[in-house]
């Protein structure tokens, strides 16, 4: 089962793989003429009612596929306004090869349909609400008509996110639906039918640009809280500057005072709040999990801690009572599978970390993928193993990014992973913002490897991540 947003980001890698939406659209269209020829005979009156998206332009394929049959076009709305270049060529096709096609430029221009079939195709997945003009009108005469009524992906007013069915949408006899079923689908009194439509498994396996699109911030939101610092300086600064970079309003760093200025002197963005232990402590643990748990930002617990006793007594501490989200990394991660707590992780461990944590050994974490997710299963966290090749899952879905080159073994890079993914946990659900922020990382590294293929820091990747985040996450799936 996939949701509605989900489908799109797989639309799109899809389209990364070689594998145009144009192509899916054709396949999409052939899917919806099959379904309309197994509930009437040649020689049936058709009438699709089509929007202006691409669930508009599935429909208008579907038409070049139905010559046996009686049908007529009808587009809700002007030509000029369809919303995609796929679906404008697909019914300009129908115009020059003089389908009957017909623009409804006002609800009040909309009859009840007088036909045997009515293809509904006005609005698809990534709609919610009720349905407004000319929507609505039209969506009340196909119910109204004595018409089998065949919906395209989803019913017009069907949430294909949170399963819900607006009071005034299409009431279909069947519904063509597309790769996978929709969550709530199977709830309406309609015949489901889920059509391959050719996207390769790839699409959903592997992170791509779409993935990247899903958990996109839209605008500065967030405040990630870094606990990290003691024995190492530059892996909390790192991690707070790459939430910056991804989009973080603020961001915050607890550290001890010892080292406090010099991790202020990395970057004058960072906000450094200083304690006065020399290493992170039960008790100082305890009052920064107070800080920390009235807001509703994600925190990165981890970086440069180090492995004293006293450390990881704190870090235990903390996760035991923490209920919010976080971002565990570095030394941080050895305590999570004994800790039973009622908090978010996303885990970041390397092989090394991963294998002492209790999870597979190998060279190649893709070849064990399956054992990741079992791994992760039972931790009962999202875990996202660092390697040439990431596994990011949540113990019943596994994504894997290819992005990455063999200079980000440079120390540093997974610091600005985990600071990424704090920044994107304020938009997205915790898998999706770690398989996006796996593949933005990697792609910086992928844009300096570019100019210089060994040689790079992980301080430079920090300038990539806007270009790399806002510019769609484009590169190899």
């Amino acid at each position: 089962m996939i949701t509605g947003e989900r489908m799109a980001a797989v639309d799109e890698n899809a389209a990364a793989l070689g594998v145009p939406r144009k192509q899916l659209m054709e396949s999409s269209g052939h899917a919806v003429a099959r379904a309309v020829r197994e509930v009437a005979d040649p020689g049936a009156s058709v009438a699709i009612v089509a929007g202006r998206g691409n669930n508009g332009g599935d429909a208008f394929v579907a038409a070049r596929f139905l010559d046996a049959y009686d049908v007529t076009t009808l587009l809700l709305g002007r030509a000029e306004n369809i919303g995609t270049e796929i679906a404008r060529e697909n019914w300009e096709a129908l115009q020059r090869a003089d389908y009957d096609t017909r623009e409804v430029k006002d609800s009040s221009q909309f009859d009840r349909p007088d036909c045997d079939v009515v293809v509904d195709a006005m609005l698809g997945t990534g709609i919610s609400g009720d349905l407004r003009e000319p929507a609505a009108t039209a969506a009340e005469a196909i119910n109204a008509a004595d018409a089998t009524v065949v919906s395209v992906d989803v019913p017009s007013g069907f949430d294909a996110d949170a399963g819900e069915h607006a009071a005034n949408g299409v009431e279909a006899d069947r519904v063509v639906t597309f790769h996978d079923a929709k969550p709530g689908l199977e709830e309406l009194d309609a015949e489901v039918t889920v059509a391959d439509i050719g996207i390769p498994a790839a699409a959903e396996r592997f992170v791509g640009p779409g993935d990247v699109d899903l958990a996109r911030p839209d605008t500065r939101e967030g405040r990630p809280n870094v606990i990290g610092g003691g024995p190492y300086t530059g892996a909390p600064a790192l991690a707070a500057q790459a939430a910056l970079r991804a989009g973080a309003e603020l961001s915050f760093v607890a550290a001890p005072d010892s080292v406090a200025g010099e991790i202020q002197g990395y970057s004058e963005d960072l906000i450094v709040q200083p304690y006065e232990e020399d290493v992170l402590t039960p008790e100082r643990a305890e009052a920064l999990l107070e800080r920390v748990e009235g807001y509703e930002t994600p925190v990165v617990l981890g970086p440069g801690l180090g492995t004293a006793d006293e450390t990881l007594e704190a870090v235990r501490r903390f996760l035991e009572s923490y209920t919010g989200t976080a971002v565990v990394d570095a030394d941080a991660l050895r305590v999570v599978p004994e800790v039973e707590t009622e908090a978010t992780l996303v885990c970041t461990p390397n092989r090394g970390e991963l294998a002492a944590m209790g999870g597979p050994d190998a060279d190649d974490l893709a070849a064990v993928a399956d054992e990741i997710e079992d791994f992760a299963a039972d931790l009962g966290h999202v875990v996202l193993a660092k390697g040439a090749t990431d596994v990011i899952t949540d113990g019943e879905r596994t994504r894997i990014s290819r992005s990455g080159t063999v200079g980000m073994k440079v120390g540093g890079t997974g610091d600005t992973l985990a600071g990424i993914v704090a920044a994107l946990l304020e938009h997205a659900a915790p898998l999706d913002a770690a398989a996006a922020g796996a593949h933005v990382n990697g792609l910086a590294g992928e844009r300096l490897a570019e100019r210089d293929e060994h040689g790079f820091l992980a301080s430079e990747l920090l300038a990539e991540i806007p270009t790399v985040l806002w510019d769609g996450g484009d590169g190899d799936v």
